[in-house]
């Protein structure tokens, strides 16, 4: 064997060695890497308290890159405090109610599936259509929830504060009238009461409205009942229109212009 052969010899068994040495180093890393993580796992499983406090220093690592990059102070409970769903995730009836207004009243309809859920659940508690409370809400505030009358009626279902400020007070006191889950459970405790003391529909949404004594209610029933219609027209799968019907005015008669009077007339009048 010549010199040379030996010396490319001696470089490939040098390679070798060198890879094989990498490969072990390299497989005992991943394998040290995974034990690492494996145990870390086990730790977090099995101290949650561990896991939480990690998580929250990451969240607030995190809210604040958010505020360096937009300047704007973050609220990470922002969401939980919001009224809002998936109208995607109703079941079809609420659904086709929620797009329905929504297209009606101009509102987002993420909030009005919030509103128009909770109304069929407490509407089937309380034993009242939902579509009928959801028709108050839209001729009392067309969904406003910070509306207010000239008489102090507030929020979606405008419900007197003052009057009813006992009724606020299993949701913290009388500024809950503006929280639209509030107001609307508050609104249809009133409408259950007035429609009890009525003993009918008709009646219990006259008292409603502060008209029980009148004779006319300036016309909010029939309003309320011809809303609370079309919503079970929607709610049934029928289409119902939305906007109102246009009236057309009665084509009235021209006008004659005035007969001009010839300024000789006028001028043997004055003379004589």
């Amino acid at each position: 064997m010549t010199a040379t052969e030996k010396f490319t010899k001696g470089m490939a068994t040098v390679a070798s060695d060198i890879a094989q040495g990498f490969f072990e180093i390299t497989h005992n890393g991943f394998a040290l890497l995974g034990l690492a993580v494996m145990f870390a796992v086990i730790t977090l499983t099995a101290r949650p308290e561990i896991r939480q406090a990690g998580e929250v220093q990451l969240m607030s690592w995190l809210q604040s890159r958010q505020t360096v990059v937009t300047g704007i102070v973050g609220d990470t409970e922002a969401v939980e405090r919001a009224t809002a769903a998936n109208p995607q995730s109703l079941p079809k009836q609420q659904a086709a109610v929620a797009f329905w207004l929504s297209k009606k009243y101009n509102v987002a309809p993420e909030p009005l599936s919030a509103l128009v859920a909770e109304a069929f659940e407490i509407g089937a508690r309380a034993k009242i259509d939902p579509t009928l409370i959801l028709a108050i809400m839209a001729i009392e505030s067309g969904f406003n929830p910070f509306a207010q009358s000239p008489v102090g009626a507030q929020g979606l279902m405008q419900v007197m504060t003052k009057i009813h400020s006992d009724k606020y007070m299993g949701f913290g006191g009388k500024l809950a009238a503006f929280d639209p889950v509030s107001n609307l459970r508050v609104g249809v405790k009133v409408l259950q009461e007035c429609v009890a003391r009525a003993g009918s529909i008709e009646g219990g949404l006259k008292l409603y409205v502060g008209a029980g004594n009148l004779e006319d209610d300036g016309g909010y029933t029939a309003k309320v009942l011809a809303e609370h219609n079309r919503l079970l027209m929607v709610s049934t799968g029928r289409s119902a229109p939305v906007t109102e019907p246009r009236l057309i005015p009665a084509k009235q008669a021209p006008v004659e212009a005035p007969t001009e009077i010839a300024p000789e007339v006028v001028a043997s009048v004055l003379n004589s």
